[in-house]
């Protein structure tokens, strides 16, 4: 069933949802906004099963007793452990109508856009540490480390959200976006790092150096003010770009304050320390 939902405002938007009795969302804490007295809320560590909401060897499942109980808490040990490397909420809000339709709004955390994803089961979709709001039950959340090797001779590695099963997820990111097709320009196209909101599975994600060793290549980190890598997008699939990066938010607010962290070159100079 899909998520019936409007993303309403401009500068900084938000969802609102509107839940069939006994259907359920999820969200990261902090992302919950409103709902109405009919929509029961829970906060729980484990993430959906895609069984609607409902954990392994809860009401209505085999459980498989002591075993099932142990499993289900090694699981749930696990995907906090994953979330807790990537920096990511420990725990989940669930939200469920009952007696009725209800309706709960979600926001993101920065100034920017918001988009709905339809997931058919068939491509995963990945985005950029944070971007999630909120989902239907039905669809799985789980983490991804990409980069791999090329993020580590780049200088970073690159933390994903991912996200499979079928229904709908809801993504948020900083500024405007803007959606393109690596297939449209050559098959590849090299962005800043931070701009990256989410792609289709099927897009093959890599981070290279800014140029070589040499002259122009110290110049373009240095005085670029992009650092030494950049990400690399590449196949046939859904991109979608944002407009504003989080450091460069931080940044300006740090100026405005008096207290300009970047440095005068920016790049390999910035003081920023996060």
């Amino acid at each position: 069933m899909t998520l019936k939902q409007e993303i309403v405002g401009n500068a900084m938007q938000m969802a609102v949802v509107n839940l069939f009795p006994g259907q359920t969302v999820y969200c990261e804490a902090g992302k919950f906004l409103f709902k109405t007295t009919n929509v029961t809320m829970e906060t729980r560590l484990s993430g959906p099963s895609g069984n609607g909401g409902r954990q392994a060897g809860g009401a209505g499942g085999s459980g498989g007793g002591m075993g099932g109980m142990l499993r289900q808490a090694m699981g749930t040990a696990m995907q906090v452990g994953q979330r807790m490397l990537a920096g990511e909420s420990l725990a989940f809000q669930y939200f469920t109508a009952q007696g009725g339709e209800g309706t709960v709004g979600f926001a993101g955390v920065l100034p920017g856009e918001m988009r709905a994803l339809e997931l058919d089961g068939t491509r995963a979709w990945f985005a950029e540490k944070d971007a999630f709001v909120a989902a239907e039950s039905t669809v799985d959340f789980g983490i991804a480390f990409a980069g791999g090797r090329t993020g580590m001779s780049g200088g970073e590695g690159f933390v994903l959200e991912k996200f499979t099963g079928q229904g709908t997820v809801i993504i948020a990111g900083a500024g405007n976006f803007i959606d393109l097709n690596p297939a449209d320009f050559g098959g590849r196209i090299e962005v800043d790092t931070g701009c990256v909101v989410a792609f289709e599975e099927g897009i093959e994600y890599g981070v290279q150096r800014v140029g070589g060793l040499n002259r122009q290549g110290i110049m373009n980190a240095v005085f670029g003010g992009e650092g030494l890598s950049l990400a690399t997008l590449e196949g046939n699939g859904r991109v979608i770009l944002q407009s504003l990066t989080i450091e460069s938010l931080a940044n300006a607010l740090k100026k405005a304050q008096g207290g300009d962290k970047q440095g005068p070159t920016g790049g390999l100079f910035s003081t920023h320390t996060g």
